[in-house]
């Protein structure tokens, strides 16, 4: 198996998983690839776009929403899967998990003035509720994948999803 890495990864980001490769006896090289972050030379046509958790994955939905659609569509219109491993961990194992799913974002601390205490308050921040629909439509729209693991398990769920085959189902 030889598994092409995105150029546009970061080198500290990807250590684990470049590392699990080495582990595993898989070649890899670094390049862009035209959509995602990992492909497998044997089968071109299934790519892994990695996002680090789901505030990231959030934010390419909303704020980035046509660029990250877009990226899909490219997708499809050569005939490529993609399937967005998404390491969040935390109990998030499969789409419908998403649902209760507590953005950080949805807080915001600030000093009352005349009090001068800190409060909190919630702002309009994507709830999990909102974003797993928003998941849902583009999976059932696009044909895309969202799948979920932790940040331990990456670089074995990566060589999985592109038809690998592991030496052993334990880590050292």
């Amino acid at each position: 198996m030889n598994i092409q890495i995105d150029s546009r990864e970061k080198a500290k980001a990807i250590q684990k998983i470049i590392k699990e490769f080495d582990r595993q006896g898989v070649d890899h090289f670094v390049s862009k690839l035209y959509v995602g972050d990992y492909m497998n030379f044997d089968n071109p046509r299934v790519i892994i776009d990695r996002k680090q958790n789901l505030t990231e994955l959030c934010g390419n939905v909303c704020q980035g929403h046509n660029r990250f659609r877009d990226e899909i569509l490219r997708a499809n219109e050569h005939g490529i899967e993609i399937i967005i491993l998404c390491e969040h961990g935390k109990g998030i194992e499969r789409l419908e998990d998403v649902i209760w799913w507590d953005n950080p974002r949805r807080i915001e601390r600030y000093k009352d003035l005349h009090a001068g205490k800190w409060l909190q308050r919630e702002t309009k921040a994507l709830t999990g509720e909102k974003l797993y629909k928003i998941l849902s439509t583009f999976q059932r729209k696009y044909g895309c994948q969202f799948l979920f693991c932790n940040k331990e398990e990456t670089g074995r769920r990566i060589i999985e999803l592109l038809g690998g085959e592991l030496i052993d189902s334990g880590r050292d």
